[in-house]
């Protein structure tokens, strides 16, 4: 055992960042595994950041109102980093401008980072023993699992050709950019959460259409009658999208719909396309050594903690949120998490 941990937080959201600022503030001298850059990983949308770093502009996190941003953001980030990002000469902060500062204000407090993948963990004993991507092991006290949860898209190119341009898995995130205002809008799905998404989008959008691959809703009665007595919202039965249409310069226009019932094709003029087929919490790499929820998600077994069913092991942000899935909320959990931690190992280390 080369060196021992007090805490490894794994995962480079707002959770991952939020519980490494607050663990390094209690001196904790968190070891932080941000992901690594890889095909696999682009591939898999598990990328380092999280899902911050796909979206575009920021309006809803507390603390960056509208106003001029690039000039703390040259005062702010490492230059180094900064070369990164795309200009901002907008009035708002985009995803990855949003995560880079929270990884530097961790780094400013101590954070320790590495750049790899947890790729395996054994759970059975404290301390925990981790293997990263590059064969690396290491020990710690505690463990603070922020991994998130990756959204799921439909497997067409054109989706991943015009995702954050028209194509999203978040209305709350980007349904009042003005891309999508007083225009059409498709929302992909059935259940709750597709309702959910097409109620939110009604707000901002001229219509709504629901795009569902059956002829009869998944989702509850109440939350059917929502979309059923919405003047905004029109259910399309027994389609699925076949291609999103769209192009450079505006994005998104357009999606062309077959049928699964006989129908012929259709197209519909869009200005954006919401997946809300649900998401893929990352948990891989545990092999089923943290309990789960019915959803995959991670089971948080004390109401208004983060402690898991492993004692010294705990959750934050998306990977254990089957519901709000925002960012204030995932970094909320991440502070937690880390306070948490900070007094399970007060308690168990004397």
């Amino acid at each position: 055992m080369d060196h021992l941990e007090n805490v490894v937080i794994i995962g480079s959201g707002p959770a991952g960042w939020s519980a490494g600022i607050y663990a390094s503030r209690a001196q904790l001298s968190p070891l932080l595994f941000e992901g690594a850059i890889t095909a696999e990983n682009q591939a898999a949308g598990t990328l380092p950041m999280g899902q911050l770093s796909t979206t575009t502009e920021i309006e809803n996190y507390p603390g960056f109102p509208r106003g001029q941003v690039g000039g703390y953001l040259d005062s702010a980030l490492d230059q180094t980093r900064k070369i990164m990002l795309l200009p901002n000469e907008g009035e708002y902060l985009s995803g990855p401008e949003l995560v880079e500062l929270m990884r530097q204000q961790a780094i400013n407090f101590g954070t320790n980072i590495i750049s790899a993948d947890i790729i395996e963990v054994d759970l059975k004993e404290r301390p925990f023993k981790l293997t990263d991507s590059n064969g690396k092991q290491y020990w710690s006290k505690s463990i603070i699992i922020a991994t998130g949860a990756t959204a799921n898209y439909l497997d067409l190119v054109s989706v991943h050709h015009f995702r954050n341009r028209g194509v999203s898995a978040c209305a709350v995130c980007d349904g009042a950019l003005p891309r999508f205002r007083n225009k059409p809008i498709a929302v992909i799905g059935g259940g709750d959460s597709a309702i959910e998404e097409a109620d939110y989008l009604a707000k901002f959008g001229s219509k709504v259409y629901i795009i569902h691959r059956r002829d009869q809703l998944r989702a509850s009665k109440v939350m059917a009658d929502r979309a059923f007595n919405n003047d905004k919202i029109e259910i399309l039965w027994n389609r699925v999208p076949e291609e999103v249409l769209g192009n450079e310069e505006s994005g998104v226009t357009g999606l062309i719909l077959k049928g699964t019932a006989g129908q012929e094709s259709l197209t519909l003029d869009v200005s954006g396309v919401f997946m809300a087929i649900g998401h893929t919490p990352n948990t891989k790499f545990l092999n089923g050594q943290v309990e789960l929820t019915e959803k995959g998600f991670i089971k948080r077994i004390i109401p208004f903690r983060t402690n898991t069913n492993v004692e010294g092991v705990f959750a934050a942000g998306d990977v254990a949120d089957d519901y709000y899935k925002q960012a204030i909320t995932a970094a909320g959990t991440g502070c937690m998490a880390a306070l948490d931690a900070e007094r399970f190992l007060a308690a168990t280390d004397v």
